[in-house]
């Protein structure tokens, strides 16, 4: 390379161009940065900053910009606030530690794109949704990377970055805001139709196919694609849904969502006629308030114009009756949310007793030593009330609105930590991205990379042409009620009907809510 000073003009290397892509999309060109064959584009906008007057809003698309942007590095992560979920497990999947090296901040409606090279072929598009309920987390996390799912199967992996809690989802309307702020109750879900939107006209741009778009989301991933499900204006905007460990969330009307503004603004010393004031107030002292009313408290809110239907509603299935589903668990899923790793038979007996009162003796019966320890024992009886059961009733009602549909357990229990969180939350995220190595899944073990490769493929082909693919296409039969088919995904995996069937009636007959935790 010449030197400063040197009228010479500096040499390229060779491998320059190989460093680099660019692509072509309606707001502007962008370029990015090529890994193992795989372009990446990182932090690339959709919609405008939601700061300052734009706050609580409808997002903007994002306006044309000249000349080439670079999105080699992930954008802003959205405002959000620690959860207290605190046992090891959970620091490491904690949605709230995505990296943040564009900071933090309101100009966070940014997507990552990981797309195989451009040669002409329109590839299926899986768009993954993050998790951490409505409250945490990031499309930029590790955890979300999508280029070994785009080398090893051709695909087109999106990640998508959207807002979050009271910046997201805070209810204005009882307090009689006007129609500049409708929808701020579901401005996190209009930020996502905003970025299907933005996929939709440039899925092209990177070799994907826009009749063929895949929603995935594990946990608030699963709960915001169950609601997107639900929500009239992403309609058409995707094809097919993979919910993981996050069926059915329930939403409060207007007027509790109203109550909790109040409480927020009570927190600031604000009266209910300063709702404004919440436009400018700064940042951080935002956040400070809406740990204190509840750092998970602000979820959306049901609307009659931006959603108008529970996503249990008849109606609601109606409007999706078009999107074939893939809907799962895990089998230890509610061990995320403690560590009582020396739980003894009695001290879950009265733990069960305090929580279930006269009927935890027949929860006790049902369960016996259904897991190696009395801690797994535990989590298997607070999913199988929770989690589990929202997803049977799921896939229930989709199945019988015509719906195809596929269920799944994950059984197998990761090596990670000497196995003593067994078959946990977001253990099937990794593998559903290719992602052997990951260090849920504990040392790229043989049997780690087999699951993850037959996971994978499964997504791969269900975002093709709507059937999971993989070694269990053929016999992988769609969810009827009548037969409850699931696929129990562990060292040998393998077809049942209606598993565990006498615990699944028991949380069917249970009153709701039943506790996950």
């Amino acid at each position: 390379m010449a030197m400063p000073g040197n009228d010479q003009p500096p040499v390229i290397p060779a491998f320059y161009p190989a460093l680099f892509a660019e692509a072509e999309t309606t707001t502007g060109r962008i370029r990015g940065l090529i890994n193992q064959g795989i372009r990446i584009f990182r932090g690339i906008p959709y919609g405008e900053p939601t700061g300052a007057g734009a706050r609580f809003r409808k997002a903007v698309a994002k306006a044309p910009w000249a000349g080439r942007r670079d999105c080699f590095g992930p954008g802003q992560v959205a405002p959000q606030v620690p959860t207290p979920v605190s046992n090891a497990y959970a620091r490491l999947i904690q949605f709230d530690r995505a990296p943040a090296d564009g900071g933090i901040g309101e100009d966070c409606l940014t997507l990552n794109v990981y797309a195989p090279h451009g040669d002409g072929q329109a590839r299926p598009v899986v768009v993954v949704i993050h998790g951490g309920g409505f409250a945490i987390g990031s499309g930029n996390a590790p955890f979300y990377d999508g280029t070994l799912m785009a080398l090893t199967h051709d695909v087109v992996v999106v990640a998508i970055n959207h807002r979050l809690n009271a910046f997201g989802f805070l209810g204005l309307g009882p307090l009689g805001a006007d129609e500049r702020f409708a929808g701020a109750n579901v401005a996190g879900l209009l930020d996502i139709v905003l970025a299907l939107e933005w996929l939709r006209d440039n899925a092209a741009a990177f070799g994907g196919d826009p009749a063929r778009i895949t929603l995935m989301g594990q946990s608030g991933g699963g709960w915001k694609i169950s609601t997107l499900l639900a929500l009239p204006a992403a309609r058409g905007l995707f094809h097919r849904a993979v919910v993981q460990s996050g069926s059915w969330p329930v939403f409060t009307d207007a007027d509790a969502a109203g109550a909790l503004t109040h409480a927020l603004l009570a927190e600031l010393g604000l009266g209910a006629g300063e709702w404004e004031r919440l436009v400018d107030l700064d940042m951080g002292l935002l956040l400070a308030a809406t740990v204190k009313v509840g750092p998970l408290a602000f979820m959306p809110s049901l609307d009659p114009h931006f959603l108008p239907w529970q996503p249990d509603d008849p109606r609601a299935l109606a409007l999706s009756a078009h999107v074939p589903t893939i809907i799962s668990t895990a089998r230890e899923d509610a061990g995320l949310f403690y560590d009582a790793f020396d739980q003894t038979d009695a001290g879950l007996a009265a733990l069960l007793a305090e929580r279930f009162g006269r009927d935890a003796g027949d929860i006790l019966s049902l369960y016996g030593h259904a897991g190696p320890t009395p801690y797994l024992t535990q989590a298997r009886i607070m999913t199988d009330g929770g989690f589990r059961r929202l997803a049977y009733a799921q896939a229930d009602a989709r199945a019988a609105a015509g719906v195809p549909v596929w269920l799944y357990r994950w059984d197998w229990p990761s090596p990670a930590w000497d196995g003593r969180y067994g078959a946990a939350h977001a253990m099937d995220v990794p593998a559903s991205l290719a992602r052997p190595d990951d260090p849920l899944l504990g040392a790229a073990s043989g049997a780690a990379v087999r699951i993850v490769a037959e996971h994978s493929a499964m997504i791969a082909g269900f975002a093709a042409d709507g059937v999971p693919g993989g070694p269990h296409r053929e016999t992988w039969q769609r969810y009827e009620p009548e037969t409850r088919a699931c696929l129990l995904v562990s060292d040998v995996t393998h077809l049942v009907h209606d598993p565990d069937s006498a615990r699944r009636a028991f949380w069917e007959r249970y009153p709701l809510p039943a506790t996950v935790a």
